[in-house]
């Protein structure tokens, strides 16, 4: 088997070819790491791989798995990892300069996970800093491009995953989303990405944006390889007093999924003005696909989503500027030189250590939380909150998932958000809403733009109903398998043999 036949196959599809025998995790983390050797200076995925220890431990679980020590469907897998979780030995730097040389002392209990499933972690992937952004063009290293298209944005915060399992840099990767920053950027590159239910994952390594909004979750191209992901990463931590223990998801009734008799709604607020052209065709030819195989689908009104922005960014900003204060320059992160008293350490440290939206949050953070200024926005955001609960909890007593697109837009270009911070902040409507309440959802390739840009099918469900959420994108995968569109890989990624 060839280097870009192994890129091209599926996390589950890898796994059963070492088991079987075709070929080694070995090899298989070979490909992976010569093509991003090849290509990684272009699209800046990477932050940091690290070759020599994956091809070590690549050969250990070809040890394990012939010895049968290793016997997971993801034993041997290659995987790439978001650089806001913390790895042991390992730069975990947030892409910021704050945390440019932070190497970490203990791994996320995501890592301890996917380490004893004898997963093989290729390197840690680029993002906006701090994960506040949704282009990654706030990163210190810089910006990674989008594979699909190399004068746009892949989205953010979790773009350098994203674009790493677009451009078959890796199989599978892991991501975190406050936001929106697993499910935009999967639909921006073309692939399959997962926010799970608030609690369902550990948090215990992640480093913290908003508390309360922050979720780790797996990108993939198909369905059953985001479920396989998820059965290894999930489950309660006694170190995260936040996680929940969680079922795990049986496979097999992923490749089974029936969506006959299943009734969907889509909010009208998510297919009206403001919405794309193209993104609104491509979501509701899947929602064509979904009433072919037996799904009812109907709109409905929800007119709290106009309060979505809001209510997130008032929230995100006061959780942010508390979870950063701790970068002062006195115990980790970047410190000045020539400081004399600790008012100018603090002041120089996070001055000349954070960058200009990462400052833009913690003042609007500690804005709404200052004393003439909590009631009248961060409790008030508290109480939006709960209501925005009860609408959902309306919704799903009458359906089995909401329906939508996952942003206004495809991939935009270049610096368009940058100039514009607001108008960045309101890409991101479709999203937070899910984050607000902790439910699960996830972006599914349903279509190109007339520019031949990704566009992505977004399935919320209730709490804890990863199966169902899943399970539906399986079956709209399996209906579109001639289209195909979560197997398409930009022909530019794929050029040479690594």
């Amino acid at each position: 088997m060839t280097d870009i036949e192994i890129r091209k196959l599926g996390a589950l599809e890898i796994g059963s070819a070492i088991k079987e025998g075709k070929i080694t995790s070995y090899q298989a983390t070979k490909a992976f790491l010569d093509a991003i050797d090849e290509l990684n200076g272009e699209y800046k995925a990477y932050v940091t791989v690290i070759r020599d220890e994956a091809l070590a431990k690549a050969q250990k679980a070809d040890e394990d798995i012939k010895a049968g020590k290793l016997t997971g469907p993801l034993a041997g897998v290659p995987i790439a990892i978001k650089d806001n979780i913390c790895t042991k030995g390992i730069k975990t730097t947030c892409a910021s300069k704050m945390l440019e040389n932070f190497v970490p002392p203990y791994d996320a209990e995501v890592i301890r996970k996917i380490e004893e499933a004898g997963m093989i972690i290729l390197g840690k992937t680029n993002m906006d800093e701090f994960a506040m952004g949704s282009t990654t063009e706030t990163s210190y290293f810089g910006d990674t491009l989008n594979p699909w298209d190399k004068t746009r944005v892949p989205g953010g915060s979790s773009g350098g995953s994203a674009a790493a399992v677009s451009a078959a840099l890796a199989p599978v990767a892991l991501g975190s989303d406050t936001g929106g920053s697993i499910r935009q950027p999967a639909s921006f590159c073309g692939v399959t990405g997962l926010k799970p239910t608030y609690g369902s994952v550990s948090r215990y390594g992640l480093v913290a944006f908003a508390s309360s909004l922050d979720q780790i979750g797996p990108f993939g191209r198909k369905a059953e390889d985001i479920a396989a992901v998820y059965n290894v990463i999930s489950g309660k931590d006694q170190r995260d007093q936040s996680s929940l223990e969680s079922s795990k998801i049986d496979l097999s009734n992923i490749s089974d999924y029936s969506l006959e008799g299943k009734r969907f709604g889509i909010p009208e607020e998510y297919i009206g003005d403001g919405i794309d052209e193209d993104v609104r065709k491509a979501v509701l030819d899947a929602v064509e696909v979904l009433k072919s195989k037996g799904a009812t689908v109907e709109t409905f009104a929800m007119p709290i989503i106009k309060y979505a922005i809001p209510t997130y960014y008032i929230i995100c900003c006061a959780e942010a500027c508390s979870n950063l204060s701790r970068y002062d320059g006195v115990k980790y992160g970047f410190r000045p030189e020539g400081i004399e008293d600790l008012g100018s350490l603090y002041i120089k440290s996070r001055s000349e250590g954070f960058g200009l939206e990462v400052k833009r949050r913690i003042m609007l953070g500690n804005f709404v939380l200052s004393s003439g200024y909590y009631d009248a926005y961060y409790n008030k955001a508290l109480r939006v909150r709960n209501l925005i609960k009860q609408a959902f909890d309306e919704a799903f007593a009458k359906y089995d998932a909401i329906l939508g697109p996952v942003a206004p837009t495809a991939a935009l270009k270049k610096g368009e958000s940058l100039t514009d911070p607001l108008k960045m902040y309101l890409g991101d409507i479709c999203t937070v809403l899910v984050n607000i309440v902790g439910i699960p959802a996830m972006s599914v390739p349903c279509g190109f733009t007339g520019e031949g840009l990704p566009v992505g099918l977004q399935i919320m469900g209730k709490r804890f109903s990863e199966e169902t959420i899943i399970g539906v994108a399986s079956a709209y995968q399996r209906a579109t398998a001639s289209e195909g569109f979560e197997n398409k890989i930009p022909e530019e990624a794929l050029r040479g043999e690594g």
